[in-house]
C-alpha cells in the first residue's frame, strides 16, 4: 500500500474534525473534506485490508505508517484520540459516506468511553467502523487469551453437565465469557485462533464447542460483523452443539462410520438444542437458529430440512465454516492430522455447496498464506513454526525458528520477525509429521 494516500488520508480526516468546531456538517468546506475522505477510504480498502488509525507510544500509526516526524494532522488526530481514551479505529470495506459523517460526528462530541462509542455506532447503523479497545503488550494478551479461552471451556462444561443432569442451564456466564472472546477478537483476532488448534480429546464435546466459537468470532470479524452481532455469533456457535447431549453418547464417540439409523439419530441433534435454547433464556433468534440450522449447508440441502429459521442466514453460515474447519483439523484415530494451510484447501473445495463463498473467502484472507501453526521451511532451509500472524497484514509473520539451516534441531527456539529479515522469506509448508515436530508443544 503507498504511502501518500495514508498521508492524505490522515490530513482530509484531520481537517474535517477542525473544520466541524467552526462551521456546520453542510458547510461547502466540510462537505468537500467528507467526500474526499469517502473516495480515500475506498481507494485504501481496495485489497480488502481493514484501515486502522491507532496509537503507538504516543504517536498516530495509520496501517503500516507510522507518522514519527512531526506532522500537525496526524498530531491533532493522535491528541483527539487520546482524549477520547481511544486505542484507535478500525474502517472496513463497505464504509459509507454517511457512516463517515456519523464518525466525525461522534469523534467530535463528548468525551466518552469505548463501550458508550460502540454503543453509538450500533444506534446509528454503523456497521463499517469501530473504535479498538485496549490493546495489551503481547505477553500479557497472551496470557488474556488463555484466561478466556480456560473460563469459555469451565462456562461449556458447567452448562453441558447441568443438561446431562436434567437441568436448564443459565446462559449468564456464556455471554460474560463470550463478550471478552468477541472483544479479544476484535483487538487481536490471532490470539484466541491459536489456542483452538490445542485439542483435548479427552473432552472433545467441550473443546469442539470453544474452538467453533473462536473460530467463528474469526468469521465474523473477517466479514466486518459489530461487536454486538459478534457477540450474537459467539453465543450460538458455543452452544451449536448442545443437542448431542440428548443422543447415546456410543453414537457420538463412535469412531467409524455411522449407520442409517445411527446418523438419523444424529440429525436430530439441531432440533434438540433449539428447543435447549428455548428453555435456556436470555437467548435470542439468531444465536438459537445457529443451532438450529448449522448443518444447512449454504446451498441449504443439508439437516433439518423442515427447520423454521427466523432471521438471518449469515451467522448461520458463518458457524458452518467454523464448524467444518474444526472437524478438518481435529486428529481422528483413521487419519493423521491436517495443517491449517492444507485445511483451508479442504475448506475450499466445499466452497458454494457447504460452505458461503464470499466469508470463506474473507476468512482464508484473514488466515494469512501461513496461518498460526504451520511449519515453514525458509529459502535459506531454516524450518520454523509460524507463531504469530499479523492482525493488519495476515501475511507479516513470527516465526520460532526450530532447525537452523544445516537441519539441526535447536534447543531452545529462536523468534524472528519476517517482516525485519528482508533476505528471508517462506518457500513452502513442512508435514510436522515426517520432522517429528508436536505443533501445540510451541504455540
Amino acid at each position: 500500500m503507498q504511502t501518500d494516500p495514508l498521508i492524505q488520508f490522515v490530513n482530509n480526516l484531520s481537517g474535517a474534525l477542525k473544520g466541524l468546531r467552526l462551521y456546520p456538517l453542510e458547510h461547502p468546506l466540510i462537505q468537500k473534506q467528507l467526500h474526499e475522505t469517502n473516495r480515500l477510504t475506498g481507494y485504501l480498502l481496495q485489497d480488502q485490508r481493514p484501515l486502522r488509525l491507532g496509537i503507538l507510544q504516543d504517536t498516530l500509526f495509520a496501517n503500516d505508517h507510522l507518522f514519527a516526524d512531526p506532522h500537525p494532522a496526524a498530531e491533532n488526530l493522535c491528541r483527539l484520540l487520546q482524549e477520547k481514551q481511544l486505542a484507535g479505529v478500525e474502517f472496513l470495506d463497505g464504509v459509507t459516506a454517511s457512516e463517515l459523517k456519523v464518525f466525525l460526528q461522534l469523534l467530535n462530541g463528548t468525551a466518552l468511553g469505548h463501550e458508550e462509542f460502540e454503543a453509538l455506532l450500533r444506534e446509528n447503523h454503523v456497521r463499517h467502523i469501530r473504535f479498538l479497545p485496549e490493546e495489551q503488550d503481547e505477553e500479557e494478551g497472551r496470557q488474556s487469551a488463555r484466561k478466556i479461552f480456560g473460563r469459555a471451556l469451565k462456562v461449556v462444561n458447567s452448562i453441558f453437565q447441568d443438561v446431562r443432569m436434567g437441568r436448564i442451564p443459565s446462559s449468564t456466564e456464556a455471554h460474560k465469557v463470550v463478550k471478552d472472546m468477541a472483544r479479544m477478537t476484535l483487538a487481536d483476532p490471532h490470539a484466541l485462533l491459536a489456542l483452538s488448534l490445542l485439542k483435548n480429546y479427552d473432552n472433545y464435546t467441550f473443546t469442539h464447542s470453544v474452538n467453533v466459537s473462536v473460530l467463528a468470532l474469526a468469521v465474523g470479524r473477517a466479514a466486518g460483523l459489530s461487536e454486538e452481532e459478534l457477540r450474537t455469533l459467539g453465543i450460538g456457535s458455543l452452544l451449536h452443539d448442545i443437542g448431542k447431549l440428548k443422543i447415546d453418547i456410543a453414537i457420538i464417540n463412535k469412531p467409524g462410520k455411522l449407520n442409517e439409523e445411527e446418523f438419523a439419530q444424529i440429525r436430530q441433534h439441531p432440533q434438540l438444542g433449539a428447543e435447549i435454547i428455548d428453555q435456556m433464556g436470555g437467548m435470542d433468534d439468531s444465536a438459537r437458529a445457529i443451532v438450529l440450522g448449522h448443518h444447512l449447508h449454504f446451498d441449504r440441502c443439508g439437516y433439518p430440512q423442515k427447520a423454521a429459521i427466523k432471521g438471518s442466514f449469515d451467522l448461520i453460515d458463518m458457524t458452518t465454516i467454523a464448524d467444518t474447519y474444526d472437524a478438518i483439523t481435529t486428529l481422528r484415530p483413521y487419519q493423521r492430522p491436517v495443517t491449517p494451510r492444507n485445511a483451508i484447501k479442504k475448506l475450499l473445495l466445499h466452497s458454494g455447496t457447504l460452505l458461503h463463498p464470499e466469508y470463506l473467502e474473507k476468512f482464508i484472507f484473514s488466515l494469512g498464506t501461513y496461518p498460526v501453526g504451520t511449519l515453514v521451511r525458509l529459502d535459506n532451509n531454516e524450518i520454523g513454526i509460524v507463531g504469530q500472524v499479523g492482525t493488519d497484514n495476515p501475511d507479516s509473520v513470527q516465526l520460532k525458528i526450530l532447525f537452523d539451516e544445516a537441519g539441526v534441531h535447536l534447543e531452545e527456539p529462536r523468534v524472528i520477525n519476517l517482516s525485519a529479515h528482508q533476505n528471508k522469506r517462506i518457500v513452502s509448508e513442512v508435514d510436522p509429521f515426517i520432522k517429528g515436530v508436536e505443533v501445540l508443544d510451541y504455540l
